[in-house]
């Protein structure tokens, strides 16, 4: 009966979607553009429901669940196999969650849209494309994966290129396409050296006859799984198509892209790493938090020097990635070097901080897309004193900010310490490469960190506090359903951090059932520290309300009998204007110059003087900071120059003489003849 249930709702999910693409064209055809963009929005939010339901009764309630269709789609048979285990209904759960908040959003977001461009092919994308990232996730055959990975993409592709009349969107969609490309050549050619090699696209042929393939072939096949999964998690330095295409995209899109598509790809490398090879090696392990620590530390880095607000949110799903990686790089080490209780505990850390990065990057992103609705530009300097015209959208965007800075007691803060007590037992028990290793990653998180929550200080106080630095008549607050979906992701902020004990149990039914045949058992409270000292978040919680408490307390008793006096600040006699204020250029400079060596920023500096001739008093001065992109100047304009090139070599051949093709053809022929007979 369970199984029923949770199959019909796998046919929910994909009628919902299905009918709302299909009314989004209906409607749009017909002129009703407002009612195309709601009623796509309303049904992608309805399917959203439907997934969360259905991987609520796999997590709680059936257990895995596997079926196939019956159509070959001219390939062979069995190619439409379905299988939705934890792992999966884990993912679905932070898909559906997201796509619920996005969409509630979207709702009311579109009216910024109607009469500039036709909404019918967005809500037909829309729905595609959060329903391709679910095929992505419960597919157990590649061939199948790999046509909703590339549905997934070009999907996307469109949505972020919705707002063509910008050139600068037309280049990020892409510049985004192609990585996606770049990504699934990889992806396929690991497919096909692993169907090579077992005559089956099914998943459980692939888990089965994994262990049994040489180790070369293994860490072939690896190496091209986390190239291919990498470019679209944005680890760096696969990570160019990321700042680019998110700003580019429409907010609560850019909620959906940052929040759960990029997850995809942890979700495929937890497959290959943890599922498919569990005794990748230590190495594999190693590498992963490597490239963790160096995109956790450049993408807060990076962030930093932003001024436009979607690219700094995207800068930090850079960071977050990377954390994400030092987790799930820790567990495959653990897992390889037999040590498998800690693994689990450092796989627990990897997926607790994946569906908090989902919760409080679509929280931003959805807070930042009001933000930018209202006052018709990213630039954070142009803002300023938006805490009085949005009060909600602030409060919103705080909660945001303070869980993704990992701070108590919401969520963002758990994972991270889950993730600093993995390190820390690696440098504990590891040998010394392997100590070297996971310090280095410890440092990163450490550094990450600090460097997060400067990076929000600047954002909240440039965006929301002091005085307006450009006159926005027209901002005001979003409308309800917009305000539903901020307040649904920033109780769930703080739902995950304050009720951290209730929840981990869930994600650590998820860890145990990818290593069922571990012999060491599990630690029964994930939270519980190698040395013995639990951490209670509820706990947490209430010492934290306390010390507000106190301090309002505190406040009242020694202030607040005085006499409250509003006049204008002191200015020395000049005019106060809003060109005092400290900018958020101004703010990060000072940290960016500490990192000079490794950023390599670039000041200019434009004055005008008064008094040419003299140049005593200065008239007005502008000071412009900007970093050196290493990875355009080092890596791909390298490769790009070099493709250049080979392609200009290459043309030789092309004589554009018959003669000469037909005996290219004949010297192939005899080669492959040669190659076919040994």
């Amino acid at each position: 009966m369970v199984d029923f249930i949770a199959q019909f709702g796998l046919f929910a999910i994909f009628a919902f979607f299905t009918g709302g693409a299909a009314l989004s064209l209906i409607y749009s055809a017909y002129g009703a553009e407002r009612e195309s963009w709601i009623l796509s929005h309303l049904f992608a939010a309805l399917a959203s429901l439907c997934g969360l339901l259905l991987a609520g009764t796999v997590l709680f309630a059936s257990g895995p669940l596997s079926f196939h269709l019956p159509f070959s789609l001219g390939i062979g048979p069995d190619i439409l196999r379905f299988q939705i285990d934890t792992l999966a209904a884990f993912f679905i759960a932070a898909i559906s969650i997201v796509g619920i908040a996005a969409s509630l959003f979207g709702i009311q977001y579109g009216k910024h849209f109607l009469g500039s461009y036709r909404l019918g092919g967005f809500g037909f994308f829309y729905n595609l494309f959060i329903a391709s990232m679910i095929l992505v996730v419960i597919a157990n055959n590649s061939f199948l994966f790999l046509l909703a990975w590339e549905g997934m993409a070009i999907a996307s592709y469109f949505l972020v290129i919705f707002e063509r009349h910008e050139a600068k969107n037309i280049s990020a969609g892409m510049l985004y396409l192609l990585i996606s490309q770049l990504g699934a050549a990889f992806l396929f050619a690991a497919f096909l050296i692993l169907y090579a090699l077992t005559g089956s696209w099914d998943f459980d042929t692939i888990r089965a006859s994994a262990g049994e393939m040489p180790l070369l072939v293994q860490n072939i096949v690896l190496a091209l799984a986390l190239l291919g999964f990498s470019s679209k998690a944005g680890i760096i330095p696969l990570h160019i198509w990321l700042p680019e295409a998110h700003p580019a995209a429409p907010s609560h899109v850019s909620a959906l892209m940052s929040g759960v598509m990029i997850k995809t790809g942890i979700f495929m490398l937890i497959r290959f790493f943890v599922d498919f090879f569990p005794t990748a090696g230590i190495s594999w392990g190693l590498i992963i938090i490597v490239l963790g620590a160096v995109s956790s530390l450049l993408g807060v880095l990076y962030a930093l020097s932003e001024h436009d607000i979607k690219r700094l949110l995207a800068f930090h799903s850079v960071e977050n990635i990377g954390i994400i990686f030092l987790g799930l790089g820790a567990s495959i080490t653990f897992f390889s070097a037999a040590m498998p209780a800690l693994g689990t505990l450092a796989l627990i850390a990897a997926l607790y901080h994946t569906i908090n990065h989902a919760l409080f990057k679509a929280l931003l992103f959805l807070s930042a897309g009001s933000v930018v609705a209202t006052t018709g530009t990213r630039n954070m300097e142009e803002y300023g004193g938006l805490i009085k015209k949005l009060p909600y959208t602030a409060f919103f965007f705080l909660i945001g900010a303070v869980a993704i800075s990992g701070l108590p007691p919401f969520n963002g803060f758990v994972s991270e310490w889950m993730t600093f007590q993995s390190l820390f037992a690696g440098i504990g028990t590891l040998p010394i490469i392997g100590k070297i290793t996971f310090l280095v990653g410890a440092s990163s998180l450490a550094f990450t960190g600090g460097l997060a929550a400067a990076c929000f200080v600047k954002a909240f106080g440039a965006i929301f506090l002091a005085r307006p630095r450009h006159e926005h008549a027209h901002a005001h607050e979003s409308g309800f359903l917009s305000l539903a979906g901020m307040g649904l992701l920033a109780a769930l902020c703080a739902l995950f951090g304050v009720a951290a004990s209730a929840i981990t149990p869930i994600v650590t039914r998820v860890a145990e059932s990818l290593r069922a045949a571990s012999d060491i058992a599990v630690p029964s409270a994930p939270l519980q520290s190698l040395g013995g000292s639990s951490l209670s978040m509820s706990g947490v919680a209430i010492a934290v309300v306390f010390g507000v408490a106190l301090c309002g307390i505190l406040v009242w008793i020694i202030a607040g009998r005085r006499k409250i006096v509003v006049s204008r600040t002191w200015d020395c006699g000049a005019p106060l204007t809003s060109r005092m204020e400290i900018t958020a250029t101004g703010f990060s400079r000072s940290i960016i110059m500490v990192f000079r060596g490794l950023l390599q920023p670039s000041v200019q500096t434009d004055v005008e003087y008064h008094d040419v001739e003299t140049r005593y008093f200065t008239k007005k001065k502008k000071v412009e900071l900007s970093l050196t992109d290493m990875y355009h100047a080092y890596l791909y304009s390298p490769a790009i120059t070099l493709v250049e090139h080979s392609a200009r070599q290459a043309r030789r051949i092309q004589t554009g003489n018959l003669s000469t093709y037909l005996l290219y053809i004949f010297l192939t022929t005899l080669l492959l003849l040669f190659w076919a007979l040994q």
